[in-house]
């Protein structure tokens, strides 16, 4: 995997700790860990080798947070600004351009339920501050940034937000967020908003009135619209109101594991048909697959990314791992009925993995797809696509 520059700075290094904020232990070397190992041949190795150091890639939804090491800890640690971000970890990881949402929708500063506007600009701004004192990872605003990228040996950051909950019933907030460096929001969570409907509501009244004037305005702006967790009325409502194609930027395919956070055909066609681009999840116990429901490994995420190139194409296939440093699940159980994650998994019998086994974080997951699809004989060009050639494309017509 091709390093970044990583010149040594650690998360608001330029305080003191329990001065200035109250330091959680964190996992170290630990949230590093490879989970599995795909072994290369050396032709093999070449091929890596080359589409690291010669192609773009992207990834549609990972993260830099830190999960603290004990689980106790992760609700009090939230409730704080100073929560950690791995630029080593994600000058590790080989990824070119990452949409990162800042981990929004757990911010619970000021509010208990978090996707609040204060809690999401106070978020921003602490690690906008954080980010302008090292040299690893920079903030994109432009198509022209993410292209610096791979020419500079750091990490691009689309700054991206979960949900437009925030926005109430404000449309001009989005152009403050845009002019806060927003490059892409998604319109809902797994609840319902202002906007639409959630994937976790019983029903699914589709865009409001107001979504579509949120979704005007963000075509107007030049922000990517993300329907990841938007119920499937309202998805396909958004992908019709449109004007640019709209991403799915972190889901998977219903027939392979039947549960709302997956989505259906006839959205991913939808989605396909407008020009977007759908991104294959790697969360824990997001996309299992029925073959083998009790073990969620590198296979059945790689089922759904195979079971959507035959539905929508090649072109339209991208890569959004949804993966951070420590504890993924931990964190999903802390913050479980806040955002009705249980939910939002639907009501398949299946055993909970405690990782997901060869895509546990941002240093193992974009290297491992890639070798995955290299050990089964994808084409160079395809890979290039897959990586991050269909996600730019978008991004070119979008920003």
């Amino acid at each position: 995997m091709t390093v970044k520059h990583y010149d040594g700075y650690r998360s608001f290094q330029y305080l003191t700790p329990g001065k200035h904020y109250k330091p959680y232990p964190l996992p170290q070397s630990e949230r590093y860990r490879n989970t599995y190992e795909i072994k290369l041949s050396d032709s093999e190795e070449r091929i890596f080798n080359t589409i690291q150091k010669y192609y773009p890639i992207v990834s549609l939804r990972d993260h830099g947070f830190i999960v603290p090491k004990n689980p106790d800890d992760i609700i009090p640690y939230c409730r704080q600004l100073h929560t950690e971000f791995d630029y080593e970890g994600l000058a590790r990881s080989g990824i070119d351009v990452v949409f990162e949402n800042f981990m929004d929708g757990i911010s619970i500063i000021t509010s208990q339920n978090g996707l609040k506007w204060n809690d999401v600009i106070l978020t921003l701004g602490i690690r906008y501050c954080d980010i302008a004192k090292q040299d690893t990872v920079f903030l994109a605003k432009t198509f022209k940034d993410l292209q610096e990228a791979k020419v500079s040996k750091r990490v691009s950051i689309l700054p991206s937000l979960e949900a437009a909950s925030i926005l109430e019933n404000e449309v001009d907030r989005v152009d403050v967020l845009y002019g806060l460096g927003i490059r892409c929001m998604g319109i809902t969570y797994n609840d319902a908003n202002t906007l639409g409907s959630g994937l976790t509501e019983k029903f699914d009244g589709g865009l409001t009135k107001f979504g579509r004037k949120v979704v005007e305005r963000m075509n107007t702006l030049g922000m990517v619209i993300d329907i990841s967790h938007c119920g499937d009325q309202t998805s396909l409502d958004v992908i019709e109101a449109s004007e640019s194609p709209v991403m799915i930027t972190h889901a998977g395919a219903r027939k392979v594991w039947d549960s709302p956070r997956m989505k259906p055909d006839e959205v991913l066609l939808a989605c396909a048909e407008k020009g977007g681009v759908i991104g294959v999840c790697a969360a824990p116990n997001t996309t299992l697959s029925s073959k083998n429901p009790n073990e969620h490994t590198i296979e059945s995420v790689m089922e759904h990314l195979e079971y959507l190139i035959d539905l929508v194409g090649i072109e339209h296939v991208g890569l959004g791992p949804d993966t951070f440093f420590g504890d993924h699940v931990a964190l999903q159980d802390a913050f479980d009925s806040m955002l009705s994650l249980h939910e939002s998994h639907g009501n398949q019998d299946y055993d909970s993995s405690p990782f997901v086994k060869g895509l546990e974080n941002p240093t193992e997951a974009m290297s491992n797809i890639i070798k995955w699809l290299i050990k089964k004989n994808y084409k160079v060009q395809d890979i290039e696509k897959i990586v991050g050639g269909n996600a730019l494309r978008v991004l070119q017509s979008i920003l």
